[in-house]
C-alpha cells in the first residue's frame, strides 16, 4: 500500500513535499498524449509553411501577408508550448521553477502579440476598404514591419512587468514540490484583461462595424450606378469584390481567433488572485492551441497564393535560383 501511494508522487522521494500525480485511467492519458502531440505536429507543420512562403517569394511581401507573417510566427511558437502542456499531463513539472515562470511568460508574450497582430490586420483592412486611395501611401511593408516589431516589444515589455513576482522569485505561489503555478494579482489582471483583451477587441469590433458599413454601401452604389462605360464598370467591381473577399478572410481569422482566446482570458481571472496552474486550464490551453492550427487551414481555404506556393515548397522548385522571384500571385 506505502509503494502505491508513493508511485502517485511527483517525486517519491520527498514524500510529504511532493505533489500527488492526478488519478486518471492510463487509455485516457493516451488519447490525451496522441492528441496534443498530433495538434503540435500540425500546428508547427503547417504555420512554417506559411512562414517559408511568405518570407521566401517576394511577392507577397505586401503588408497584410506581413501581419499574417507574425501571427504564424506566434502560432508557430503556440505549437512548440504544446510540447511542455504534453509534459504536464499527469499534473507535474520536472523542468523546475524557473522554467515555469519562463513557460507562462512566453505563453502570455505570445498571446498578448497574437492580439495585438489582430488589432494591426483589422487597422490594414479598415484602411484599404475605408481609405483606398490612401492606402498604398499610408500603410507600406517598412512601416508594417515597424508596427509588427512594437506590437511584440510591448508585448514583452507589458507581460515581464505583469509576471515580475513571478520572474523574480520562483516557485514563490507553488504549494508543494512539481507544482507549476503563478498568480497574478487582482488589479493587475484586470489591467491586463483591459489593455489585452477587452481594448483590443473593442477596437476590432468598431474597425469592422465601419468596414462592413462602408462596404455595403459601396455595393449599393455599384448596383444602382448604370456605367456607360461597361468594361471600366466590371474593372471597378472585380476590385471590389476582391477587397471584399479579403475582408471575409480576415473576419473569419478574426472571429475564431476570438472564441478560442476569450475562455482563456476568463480562467485567468477566475478566483480572487487570478491563480492560474498549468495543470487547471487544459481545456482553455487547448482550444487556444486549436486556433493556431486553424489559422493556416483558414488561409488555405480562401488564399490561392498559400495553396501554390505550398505546391511549391512540397515539390522543392523553391530551392531554384530565383525562385523567389516567381509571381505566385497569379490567376489561372
Amino acid at each position: 500500500m506505502e509503494m502505491f501511494e508513493e508511485t502517485q508522487l511527483c517525486f517519491p522521494q520527498l514524500l510529504n513535499f511532493s505533489c500527488r500525480k492526478p488519478i486518471r485511467p492510463h487509455s485516457v492519458s493516451i488519447l490525451i498524449y496522441i492528441t496534443l502531440s498530433s495538434i503540435s505536429l500540425l500546428t508547427v507543420t503547417l504555420n512554417l509553411l506559411v512562414i517559408i512562403s511568405i518570407s521566401h517569394f517576394k511577392k507577397l511581401h505586401t503588408p497584410t501577408n506581413l501581419l499574417l507573417l507574425s501571427l504564424a510566427v506566434s502560432d508557430c511558437l503556440v505549437g512548440l508550448l504544446i510540447l511542455f502542456q504534453i509534459m504536464i499531463i499527469d499534473g507535474c513539472w520536472f523542468l523546475g521553477e524557473f522554467m515555469c515562470s519562463m513557460y507562462f511568460l512566453l505563453d502570455y508574450i505570445i498571446t498578448s502579440a497574437s492580439v495585438g497582430t489582430m488589432v494591426l490586420i483589422s487597422i490594414d483592412r479598415y484602411v484599404a476598404i475605408c481609405y483606398p486611395l490612401h492606402y498604398s501611401t499610408k500603410v507600406t511593408p517598412k512601416r508594417t514591419k515597424a508596427c509588427v516589431y512594437l506590437c511584440w516589444i510591448c508585448s514583452s515589455v507589458d507581460q515581464c512587468l505583469l509576471l515580475k513576482d513571478n520572474l523574480v522569485q520562483p516557485g514563490r505561489y507553488n504549494s508543494c514540490y512539481g507544482e507549476c503555478v503563478v498568480v497574478v494579482g487582482h488589479a493587475f489582471g484586470v489591467a491586463d484583461l483591459l489593455l489585452s483583451i477587452i481594448g483590443p477587441v473593442t477596437v476590432i469590433v468598431v474597425l469592422y462595424l465601419n468596414v462592413f458599413v462602408v462596404a455595403m454601401t459601396q455595393a449599393r452604389a455599384l448596383r444602382s450606378h448604370i456605367a456607360a462605360l461597361t468594361h471600366e464598370r466590371s474593372v471597378s467591381t472585380n476590385v471590389k469584390k476582391s477587397e471584399m473577399k479579403a475582408v471575409r478572410t480576415i473576419s473569419v481569422l478574426i472571429i475564431v481567433f476570438l472564441i478560442c482566446l476569450c475562455p482563456y482570458y476568463c480562467v485567468t481571472l477566475s478566483g480572487q488572485d487570478a491563480m492560474l496552474s498549468a495543470s487547471s486550464v487544459a481545456f482553455v490551453m487547448c482550444l487556444f492551441y486549436l486556433n493556431s492550427c486553424l489559422n493556416p487551414l483558414i488561409y488555405a481555404l480562401f488564399y490561392p497564393w498559400f495553396r501554390k506556393s505550398v505546391k511549391q515548397i512540397v515539390t522543392l522548385k523553391i530551392l531554384k535560383s530565383g525562385s523567389c522571384d516567381t509571381n505566385i500571385m497569379y490567376t489561372e
